[in-house]
């Protein structure tokens, strides 16, 4: 009788050590009770009837999920390898067991065909310059693909953008050939705003003859600055008029 109570004492302990589970606090135990869901577990300590219960554990963190590189055809034919990174996590545990085989696997497919879709529908220039933009569109539609299995997309980055050489040395020459573009418009830009200022300058000149003169004289003296051998005098129009005039006056009287 003894043996008889003894052994129904350690089935008794057996059966309540397979009916305890602890899930930890960022876990979830999807219980299933002869096939039938019966709800999320946890996080704790909580109890399934041997036998009869099933239970799956659920991890609700956040995963990061590295989407491998995938070869795009952006809408102005230019071929590009691109790879991106997915951040999501599990909201409803037992959508994530119930409605998707693998959500895992599942989250990456999804994320790799919308990434071929959406890239493919924009331009080279867009995806090098509106990167921010083409994040938040992946990142909407792949949460709207898996919300059905209780995945919460959080965040979608472009991580690296691969060119082939001859785009590379395309993209290069254009960028000098811009480059070349600004530095004339500058250099245009410089010399209108000079021959305005000389424009400006020759008309404050012509109203004042005085002024005229202080300017021959200070060209005078910073010529005289110079270390050289030989320098050349400009001489004024109005010395040149004098001279003129006064030999027409010497050769009237002559006459």
């Amino acid at each position: 009788m003894a043996i008889v109570i003894g052994i129904i004492v350690v089935i008794v302990l057996i059966l309540i050590f397979m009916s305890v589970k602890i899930a930890f606090e960022y876990e979830r135990g999807v219980v299933f009770r002869l096939g039938r869901l019966v709800g999320a577990k946890g996080p704790g300590i909580f109890f399934i009837i041997p036998f009869v219960d099933k239970w799956v554990k659920v991890d609700t963190r956040v995963v990061t999920l590295d989407v491998p590189s995938q070869e795009v055809i952006t809408r102005d034919n230019v071929t590009v390898r691109v790879n991106a990174v997915v951040y999501f996590r599990v909201v409803n545990p037992e959508d994530s067991v119930v409605k998707v085989l693998d959500h895992i696997r599942a989250t990456s497919q999804i994320s790799q065909t919308t990434l071929r879709n959406v890239l493919g529908q924009s331009e080279l220039d867009e995806l090098l310059t509106k990167r921010d933009k083409l994040n938040q569109m992946l990142q909407k539609i792949i949460d709207e693909n898996t919300d059905p299995w209780g995945i919460k997309v959080s965040v979608v980055e472009i991580k690296e953008v691969e060119l082939a050489e001859e785009m590379k040395r395309s993209m290069a020459a254009q960028a000098e050939a811009e480059r070349e573009r600004r530095a004339k418009i500058i250099h245009a830009e410089g010399e209108l705003q000079a021959s305005e200022k000389l424009v400006q300058a020759a008309a404050i000149l012509g109203r004042e003859p005085t002024a005229i003169q202080l300017r021959y004289l200070s060209t005078l003296t910073e010529i005289s600055s110079e270390k050289i051998n030989t320098i050349i005098f400009p001489l004024p129009m109005e010395l040149l008029r004098a001279f003129t005039k006064y030999a027409g006056d010497t050769e009237k009287t002559n006459k």
